[in-house]
């Protein structure tokens, strides 16, 4: 029960990783508003915490309106009376070469991924500074944001934004007890890769000097980590949970 009296948000937390983490967040007590488009998806982790004996609420977000965004804080805000950590975990991948990649698909990627986490993290902090008690900021980046990936020119770019703006947050908050940091996970198997053939799942795991790929369940354990005071002293990181790989 490390997070026990928290209350937190994940973005993108309607399947994949994000659904681990807000589970993972309500097994450790906290209370959880599970933000996503997908409002079949928000349901069903809403109703799997609320059946483990967990408290969450969900919300249909689109973390590319900051008019939404607001709301999301603001309502979770009515529901539980506070905020203390967030979780920003929605994204999305149009991946293409260089030469091939559409001006609309670097646009969307960068959208999400990048302005996304700028509006949250924004929205989140302000209603951190204004209870005056600290708080978490958290953001998914990648091992392609710090390496580099074949034809994710879009999303190694947000993903390397998302490292600089961890690092510029850290410094602006720290003084207000507020930590920043980022996840950069490795090859997880979530329900984008259900689609890659068997070989490439296989080529990937065989890359990590573990030797498989990591599980949604991975890169949730790290969060609840980094939320929880057990991490009270680390700020500014970035956490790689990727097997090995960028070795």
């Amino acid at each position: 029960m490390r997070l026990e009296g928290k209350v937190g948000i994940v973005t993108g937390g309607g399947r994949g990783i994000g659904a681990a983490t807000a589970k993972k967040f309500a097994a450790e007590g906290a209370k959880v508003a599970v933000a996503d488009m997908n409002v079949a998806d928000v349901e069903k982790t809403v109703a799997e915490i609320k059946a483990a004996g967990g408290e969450a609420i969900g919300l249909n977000v689109n973390v590319t309106n900051k008019e939404a965004v607001d709301k999301m804080v603001a309502d979770t805000v009515e529901a539980f009376g506070k905020l203390d950590i967030i979780v920003n975990n929605a994204g999305i991948t149009a991946d293409n070469q260089l030469k091939k990649m559409p001006e609309a698909d670097f646009d969307k990627v960068i959208n999400v991924n990048l302005k996304g986490v700028y509006l949250c993290g924004q929205a989140a902090a302000l209603q951190m500074l204004e209870q005056g008690t600290g708080g978490v900021i958290l953001s998914a980046s990648s091992v392609v944001g710090l390496y580099g990936n074949f034809g994710q020119t879009n999303y190694a770019a947000c993903k390397w934004g998302v490292i600089g703006m961890t690092k510029t947050w850290c410094k602006e908050l720290g003084k207000k007890g507020i930590r920043v940091n980022a996840v950069a996970p490795g090859f997880i198997l979530t329900p984008m890769t259900d689609k890659m053939p068997e070989k490439v799942l296989e080529m990937l795991a065989g890359k990590a000097p573990m030797q498989r790929m990591g599980t949604v369940e991975d890169i949730a354990n790290a969060y609840a980590f980094l939320a929880s005071d057990e991490a009270s002293f680390i700020t500014g990181t970035v956490l790689s949970v990727d097997g090995g790989v960028t070795l």
